[in-house]
């Protein structure tokens, strides 16, 4: 199954208005410099969770917990996510995805299983490499974004306070664009390491 790095089992923050579980789970072709989950970049590294620890939290947890989040790192890394969030639907809970948007057609494969997206941009998709150091990434993220936009799955689109943004008017950039979808950009601080 997937490879975890981390288990929340309590949170009020990870799904809007719900009580969850998040699951982190190991990996990330990206490289932000402000990430704060910097230990789950390695996807080689061996996850600390196993998924049958995991299923039997959310088996305690039924009637307590509302959804479960799959974070990271970069979920869509994982070829097993839409299977591993689909056995949890299947548990009843609502599922939700926190990611980049690094693997368009990985997202669009969860898209049919999950609840709720939390899509975190970047920056603007022409500068995005600046902040991913990897070549192509505004690519990917512009399309997970259309994907998502067009999918009907209750999503939210957020950006980290990272000084890069703060310069050349970025984040207003980021708003523009995000109000012209007909949404509104969730500002998120940047947490120190």
């Amino acid at each position: 199954m997937l490879n975890i790095g981390g288990l929340t089992p309590f949170t009020t923050i990870d799904y809007p208005g719900k009580l969850a579980a998040v699951i982190f789970c190991q990996g990330c072709p990206w490289r932000c410099g402000y990430c704060h989950n910097q230990h789950l970049l390695p996807f080689k590294q061996q996850g600390t969770v196993p998924w049958h620890e995991v299923v039997g939290l959310l088996e305690q947890r039924r009637g307590l917990l509302d959804a479960v989040v799959f974070s990271g790192g970069e979920p869509t890394m994982q070829a097993s996510l839409p299977e591993a969030i689909a056995e949890v639907r299947r548990m009843g809970f609502l599922t939700g995805l926190h990611t980049g948007g690094t693997y368009p057609e990985r997202l669009a494969a969860c898209l049919p299983h999950l609840d709720w997206v939390g899509m975190d941009l970047k920056a603007p998709f022409d500068v995005y490499d600046q902040i991913t150091r990897v070549s192509g990434s505004g690519t990917a993220a512009e399309q997970s974004a259309l994907i998502l936009r067009q999918s009907g799955v209750a999503h939210q689109f957020r950006t980290t306070l990272d000084p890069f943004l703060q310069a050349d008017g970025r984040i207003a950039r980021l708003q523009q664009m995000v109000e012209g979808w007909g949404g509104n950009l969730v500002l998120q601080q940047l947490l120190s390491r």
